[in-house]
C-alpha cells in the first residue's frame, strides 16, 4: 500500500452535524503522521435563498473555525488547515480526494435508518468514486474492539488487508480477518488460504495480534454482524465481484448497515507482501 508522503487526511464538512467526524479524523491523521485538511463546499444557490447572502458564508467560516479548534483539542500537535470551496459538495470532494491520503465523511444517518438514505447519498457516492480510501463515521462512538477486515482472496481485498494491518498497528489493536464461505467451498482449505495471505502481509506488522476466521453465510450480512464489536470495519470498494459497479455488494451492506465506522479501501497501489 503506497500513498504520497505529503497527502493529508481530509474531512468533508457539510454542517455542524459533521463535527464528530473531525474528532475521529484528527486521531486518524495523528496516528498516520499526516496533517488534517478541512473542506467545506459552499453552495451559492443556497446562499442566495437565505435572508442575506453574507449569513451562509459567515456560517461556513464559523464551521471551519470550530472544526479547527476541535481537531487541535483532540490532537494539539496536529497540523490543521481548512478551506471553503465554491461548488456542489460531492464534485468538490471527489476532486480534492485525488490528492488526499484518506477522506472522512459522516454517514448521513445510514446506520440508524438505512431505508431513509437514498442510493445517491453523498457518503455512498464518495465511497464509490473517490480517488482515495473513504472513512464513513457513525454518530455513535464504536467499542474498543478489533479492526475487522473482509478478505475474499481478490487483489483489492488484499489491499484492504494491508491497510487494516497498518491501522491496527497504529491503533494498538488486534486484527480480525474474516472470510465468508459458500456452501460448496471446503472450509479447511479456505481457512488455510486465509491464514496464509494474512501471514504474508502481517510479516511487516509483527506487533499486531491477528485472528483468522471463516464463517458460512451471506458476506454482507456476516460482516455487518461481526462489525458490531469492531472499532472499525474495512472492506475493498469492490472485491471478487467483476460484474458489480464501482461499489460492490459487500461494501454497500457495510456502508448502510454496519454500526461501526467503515473504511472503504480504494485508490491504493498494491505492494508485494513479505514472502510473496
Amino acid at each position: 500500500m503506497t500513498a504520497a508522503a505529503g497527502q493529508a487526511v481530509m474531512v468533508g464538512l457539510g454542517s455542524a452535524r459533521n463535527l464528530p467526524v473531525v474528532r475521529i479524523a484528527a486521531q486518524e491523521a495523528a496516528a498516520h503522521g499526516r496533517s488534517l485538511h478541512l473542506v467545506h463546499a459552499f453552495d451559492w444557490a443556497a446562499a442566495f435563498a437565505a435572508d442575506t447572502v453574507a449569513a451562509p458564508r459567515d456560517e461556513a467560516e464559523d464551521l471551519i473555525a470550530r472544526a479547527n479548534d476541535l481537531a487541535r483539542d483532540v490532537e494539539p500537535e496536529l497540523t490543521v488547515t481548512g478551506e471553503i470551496v465554491e461548488g456542489p459538495r460531492v464534485p468538490v470532494l471527489l476532486r480534492r480526494s485525488e490528492r488526499a491520503f484518506l477522506l472522512a465523511v459522516g454517514d448521513g444517518g445510514m446506520a440508524t435508518c438505512a431505508d431513509c438514505v437514498p442510493a445517491d447519498a453523498p457518503a455512498v457516492q464518495l465511497a464509490a468514486r473517490a480517488s482515495c480510501p473513504v472513512l464513513v463515521v457513525r454518530r455513535e462512538p464504536p467499542p474498543q474492539g478489533p479492526v475487522l477486515v473482509g478478505v475474499d482472496g481478490s487483489p483489492s481485498s488484499n489491499r484492504a488487508l494491508e491497510w487494516a494491518l497498518e491501522c491496527a498497528g497504529r491503533r494498538n489493536a488486534r486484527l480480525l480477518a474474516l472470510r465468508v464461505t459458500e456452501q460448496d467451498e471446503d472450509d479447511d482449505e479456505v481457512k488455510r488460504q486465509l491464514t496464509e495471505v494474512v501471514g504474508r502481509y502481517a510479516g511487516r506488522h509483527p506487533e499486531v495480534p491477528t485472528e483468522c476466521h471463516t464463517i458460512r453465510g451471506d458476506p454482507g450480512g456476516v460482516l455487518v454482524e461481526q462489525s458490531r464489536s469492531a472499532q472499525v470495519a474495512m472492506v475493498a470498494a469492490r472485491g471478487d465481484e467483476p460484474g458489480r459497479g464501482m461499489l460492490g455488494a459487500v461494501a454497500q451492506s457495510l456502508l448502510y448497515h454496519a454500526p461501526s465506522p467503515v473504511i472503504v479501501v480504494r485508490g491504493m497501489t498494491d505492494t508485494a507482501a513479505q514472502g510473496a
